[in-house]
């Protein structure tokens, strides 16, 4: 590895150490307890690290507004997050690619994701996470409805449609007989390294460097191997 400049370094990690926030909300991305967490990002974090020359500092969060908030508010120096225009961070090119999907019931008259967008349909969803933010900007006639996780949030108020990530959403439609998935995806979700708006422009454009270096060399994929999940979500 190349030797990183000591304004980076300090820039990135000012506390002498790399404050990384971890989501466990997304399953795709990190698994396991607080005391102790895996996944890519959990890999990435380290990966980081260790190009950086620190430590790492894992902070678990149990959704993705409150990684977001750890990050904009200086709590944590990186965070594992989807770009979205209404997070005030910066962000590298994404890592991974994911999709947001809906869940209906079979007997819905709903015929395609686009179906969804229309006077009298509820639509549960997980409050912060992007796709919360993506509906709510892009819905003209559903209503968006917020709470712990979007597919509880569905069952729980008789709502008409869920939203949520499509690995995790599939494992509760082959697990709930009488529901399905709408086709086709609403919403691509990028999955990005994301820091503080302040942070310096050599730092973010080093660690865009690192990141874009990492899903050009296969370590994205095959840490996606390594974390049980497939490697063909890396970004590229």
């Amino acid at each position: 590895m190349e030797p990183v400049d000591p304004a980076v370094r300090a820039d990135l990690a000012p506390t002498g150490a790399l404050r990384a926030s971890i989501n466990l909300g997304n399953p795709v991305l990190a698994s396991g307890s607080p005391e102790a967490p895996s996944g890519i990002t959990v890999a990435l974090a380290r990966e980081v690290a260790a190009r950086l020359g620190v430590d790492v500092e894992l902070q678990c969060y149990g959704a993705a507004r409150d990684s977001v908030a750890a990050v904009a508010e200086g709590r944590a120096d990186v965070g594992f997050l989807a770009v979205d225009p209404g997070r005030p961070l910066q962000f590298t090119a994404p890592y991974v690619l994911i999709e947001g999907v809906y869940v209906v019931a079979v007997d819905t008259p709903l015929a395609t994701a686009p179906d969804v967008d229309a006077d009298g349909v509820r639509v549960g969803v997980k409050e912060g996470s992007a796709y919360d933010l993506h509906l709510t900007r892009t819905l003209t006639h559903a209503t968006v409805e917020r709470g712990a996780e979007g597919i509880d949030t569905f069952v729980a108020r008789a709502l008409e449609v869920g939203a949520g990530i499509r690995q995790p959403m599939t494992a509760w439609v082959d697990a709930h007989p009488g529901h399905r998935i709408l086709e086709p995806a609403f919403m691509q979700i990028r999955q990005a390294v994301a820091v503080p708006e302040e942070r310096a422009a050599d730092s973010v454009a080093w660690l865009r460097d690192v990141v874009d270096a990492l899903v050009a060399s296969g370590w994205v994929a095959a840490a996606l191997t390594d974390a049980g999940q497939d490697p063909a979500l890396a970004a590229g």
